[in-house]
């Protein structure tokens, strides 16, 4: 079972410090806290390289007291490197504060490591890169090659940081007011009680809500061309692996700032 991932801040922001901030913007991060919060990267590891470099020179910069750093999902499949984007997450999660919830590609991998006959359904939708990049050659990705051959090859080749990488992924992460998933929710449900297929494929239902969802959700999987910035929800998805745009958002004491090249732009509220 898919465990639910909560993130618990030291405390919210005053009442008239939150009031201000929703005047003028999006509502700043709990006190003392900057989270940065990455979009699909999939298998996009020089976008990575850069969002990073560009995290700890703003770190270097600012000082924040509590950074955290939360990734949407999303990180295997159709760009080159899935496997380099995850040795460049587990060795980023030894030396800061990190989050990494699952995606549906990294959901697709784990049933079919699990055994699951779903290896045409994950071929669909890009599996082909991330197989290739763990070693499985192309020989073995013929249809003439049963599946099963297929995952003792690509499961002998992974490593096992990176098995527990995958595993450990979570569903939402609760950062009050925000709350970050890696699809959407369905409206009207209670976090807690939301079924993991919605959390992770969710689309038009989620999309078209215009009410409160009782948080502002910050989540990737539809990718758009510019970052969606609405009053209910903010989609980080840019399709990294087709546009070579990684999107990268700062959540901190200002409110919600996004990276555009070297420069942090600060973005108001619709």
């Amino acid at each position: 079972m898919l465990a639910f991932f909560l993130y618990d801040a030291a405390r919210r922001p005053a009442a008239n410090q939150r009031r201000t901030a929703i005047q003028m913007g999006y509502p700043p991060a709990p006190d003392g806290h900057t989270i940065y919060v990455v979009g699909d990267i999939h298998g996009r590891s020089d976008l990575l390289e850069n969002v990073h470099r560009r995290i700890d020179e703003d770190r270097a910069r600012s000082r924040p007291a509590h950074p955290v750093e939360i990734y949407l999902g999303d990180y295997v499949d159709r760009g080159p490197d899935p496997a380099g984007v995850v040795a460049r997450l587990v060795d980023r999660a030894e030396g800061v504060q990190t989050a990494f919830l699952r995606g549906n590609h990294e959901q697709l991998l784990i049933d079919f490591l699990d055994g699951a006959d779903c290896l045409k359904q994950w071929s669909a939708v890009g599996a082909v890169s991330t197989l290739l990049s763990y070693g499985v050659t192309p020989e073995l990705l013929s249809r003439r090659v049963a599946a099963d051959v297929v995952r003792r090859s690509f499961g002998e080749n992974m490593p096992d940081a990176h098995r527990r990488f995958y595993e450990d992924t979570g569903s939402y992460l609760l950062v009050d007011p925000y709350l970050f998933v890696h699809a959407g929710i369905r409206p009207g449900i209670a976090t807690e009680k939301q079924s993991v297929s919605d959390l992770l494929t969710i689309r038009r239902t989620f999309l078209d809500f215009q009410g409160d969802f009782g948080h502002i959700v910050v989540h990737g999987h539809t990718p758009a061309i510019e970052p969606e910035l609405r009053r209910n929800r903010i989609n980080l998805d840019t399709g990294a692996f087709a546009t070579s745009r990684l999107t990268c958002a700062r959540i901190g004491a200002d409110g919600v700032a996004l990276l555009e090249g070297d420069v942090w732009r600060m973005v108001e509220r619709p």
